[in-house]
């Protein structure tokens, strides 16, 4: 079969296996009525690329490449950065620039099983356009956009791949060059640039992927249109009812993964060009089917299994396995909260990829594991002993929370969050190699820490003064329930972790954890903190003592902390408090209300039109990816009733809601386990 057939023949099979479903697909989200002064885009990524759709036809909003920051234009800290716009494309017809003002039925539709966003529009009489574009899953730092344009008349197309650089870039070199071979010419369109230290080269280069035999493809015209912008333009004539097809590919990278960015973004754009759009969807397809083996699926609510996925894709779509890269609050989603790392990745986002893909969760780890040597020197400039991972984290580890944050030095529970997910990594794939030369290093320089940072003021006061807890809204406040609960769990991890390499454990880490207090009311109901009053808070603290942590396992006391809680957190809130209620309600057996409060930890947050997530309800920061963990644990740690044990991932009793006939959580932990309710 000759190579033009065979790429009509993908390029069908992939239009067929993702096709714009009706609304009550699981697997389709579908914007129709797009508003653009009130849009919201969706991300299309791989763990190393984002790609932020846009209102505008052929377009998307932003570029983020993960893993690469610098200073510019957003205060005084690193903020994750943002590449050359490198996949935006131009369409005239009939020498006529066309705009969202100029088109019709206008409608995008992201396919979360084959991880593409799919643009489709009609210019009057003349034309329709399908527009196709994904991060491919296996090539990591390129892209793949797919263009089929049918004419409706006799018209004259000009399709352009356009380089635009964003203003914080600077030293902007704009190249063109062709390589030709007998078998094939590759038109390459790149732009090479500075961030704005000057400190990290970043780099772009795309190129056209024609499906005309070589000699006879569009001749490529090259335009320079502005100091930070140029393109790559063709013109192609259309009968009435032919249908054109052509592809684009391009790549991005920066100093940060490889010393000569220019040359290496050039190599891998060649690299996807001669792989053809068949083998390259074929390769990314594949990629995501394996991904897509580790699914949750619910029987009885199309509305449920598609937000669902929605969760799932964009866990999936931030991070990727093989790596030392770790999950900001709104992955790769744009800016948020600089791009930094803080402890939504182990407590909030770990936990489900730990489940449903344990090698990306491995990966999030390693993060932590390559900054355990600046987390120590943050232990030492405050007067502690072991290691003190910042608040907020980037490139290097070191603290990078605005100065005005006094989350920054106070917010020290992440830290025994951090050593919390080392120890949940090896129960669930009991590798020892890992312990001994990843795990345990954090888990015992973390312990240290702890143990050096209590005040030991007599038997069962060894306080933790002076901390911020999860509940951000009080500040500099005295033995926080969450954090002491953290604290005493990590130093027991220690110990653990000790044991099982067969090593002697510091006898300090168990007395010190025996003697941290966890403070009540007259009562019994766990208090938040030593001053604490009962006022409004921002989100769960003292509930998290039960789920995530087992610090509290007693039913009675569970339902009399979320008794008291529950009433208490504040509606502008963060998402994850409801979630981490809906968890307990239906580890309690209160499956309705645990239902209840999974639907209430999303819902409220979704913004129009692709229903992402914002971190509070009427929010406008979206992908809250964060949210997004919290309300899959209430699912597979809530209703599905998994839990992180000794024996590794097993399954609590549970009941379903009655909105849902049967819960299937596939491919579950190292083993690939299917957990199921019914």
């Amino acid at each position: 079969m000759n190579r033009f057939l065979l790429t009509l023949i993908m390029i069908a099979a992939f239009n067929l296996s993702t096709p714009a479903q009706p609304a009550g697909s699981p697997w389709q989200i579908v914007a129709k009525d797009i508003d653009p002064s009130h849009y919201f885009g969706i991300t299309c990524a791989n763990g190393m690329i984002g790609l932020v759709s846009s209102p505008e036809p052929m377009k998307v909003k932003d570029v983020v490449l993960n893993g690469v920051y610098d200073y510019y234009q957003r205060g005084r800290v690193s903020n994750i950065l943002k590449t050359f716009n490198h996949v935006n494309m131009n369409l005239d017809v009939d020498g006529i620039r066309i705009g969202r003002s100029d088109i019709r039925n206008y409608t995008q539709t992201l396919d979360m099983k084959g991880a593409a966003l799919s643009t489709t529009f009609e210019l009057g009489d003349k034309l329709s356009v399908k527009h196709t574009m994904m991060a491919l899953r296996h090539l990591p730092y390129t892209a793949l956009v797919m263009v089929e344009v049918t004419a409706k008349k006799q018209v004259t197309i000009t399709p352009s791949s356009v380089i635009e650089a964003p203003n914080h870039l600077s030293d902007i070199r704009n190249y063109y060059s062709e390589i030709d071979r007998p078998h094939v010419k590759i038109p390459l369109l790149t732009s090479v640039g500075l961030s704005p230290s000057g400190r990290i080269k970043v780099a772009a280069s795309t190129s056209f992927i024609f499906e005309e035999p070589h000699g006879s493809e569009p001749a490529i015209i090259h335009e320079d249109l502005d100091y930070n912008l140029h393109q790559a333009k063709f013109y192609k004539t259309l009968r009435a009812g032919e249908t054109y097809r052509f592809s684009l590919v391009a790549s991005t990278v920066s100093s940060e993964q490889y010393e000569d960015p220019h040359n290496e973004a050039e190599r891998l754009t060649i690299f996807a060009r001669l792989e053809g759009t068949e083998r390259l969807l074929q390769r990314h397809q594949a990629a995501w089917n394996e991904l897509w083996k580790s699914d949750i699926l619910i029987d009885g609510s199309v509305e449920d299994q598609r937000d669902v996925h929605s969760m799932i894709y964009h866990l999936y779509s931030f991070a990727r396995e093989g790596t030392a890269y770790s999950l900001s609050p709104m992955g790769l989603s744009g800016l948020g909260y600089n791009g930094h790392i803080f402890w939504d990745t182990e407590i909030w986002m770990f936990p489900p990829l730990l489940a449903l893909q344990p090698e990306i969760a491995r990966s999030l780890l390693e993060y932590r594991f390559e900054r355990l040597n600046a987390a120590k020197q943050n232990a030492f400039s405050h007067g502690y002993a072991g290691a003190m991972y910042p608040w907020e984290s980037a490139s290097d580890g070191s603290e990078d929370t605005p100065v005005w944050a006094l989350t920054g030095p106070f917010q020290q529970h992440i830290s025994a969050d951090i050593a919390w997910a080392c120890w949940k990594y090896y129960q669930v794939t009991k590798d020892k190699e890992w312990l001994r030369t990843r795990g345990f290093p954090i888990i015992r320089e973390v312990a240290d820490f702890w143990a050096s940072r209590v005040e030991r003021n007599g038997p069962g006061r060894y306080d933790i003064n002076n901390v911020i807890g999860a509940n951000e809204w009080q500040e500099n406040i005295d033995n926080n329930a969450y954090t002491n609960g953290m604290a005493i769990t990590a130093l027991r991890y220690a110990t653990l972790a000790a044991n099982e390499l067969e090593l002697a454990p510091d006898p300090d880490w168990a007395l010190v954890a025996d003697n941290i207090p966890i403070l009540t009311f007259p009562d019994g109901t766990t208090r938040e903190n030593a001053t604490y009053d009962g006022v409004t808070i921002k989100q769960a603290d003292a509930n998290l003592l039960a789920y995530p942590l087992k610090v509290i396992t007693d039913p009675k006391r569970i339902r009399q902390d979320l008794a008291y809680y529950e009433p208490r957190l504040a509606p502008d809130g963060p998402a994850m408090a409801h979630s981490a209620l809906a968890t307990l309600y239906a580890r309690l057996g209160e499956v309705e209300k645990a239902y209840e409060l999974f639907q209430k930890s999303y819902q409220p947050n979704e913004v129009p039109p692709f229903g992402v997530l914002a971190e509070t309800a009427g929010g406008s920061n979206p992908y809250f990816a964060t949210g997004a963990g919290g309300t899959l644990q209430a699912i597979l740690f809530g209703i599905g009733g998994l839990d992180f044990s000794d024996a590794g991932i097993i399954q609590l009793k549970t009941k379903l809601p009655k909105a849902w006939t049967s819960l299937k959580m596939t491919g579950i932990g190292k083993e690939q386990t299917t957990f199921e309710v019914k």
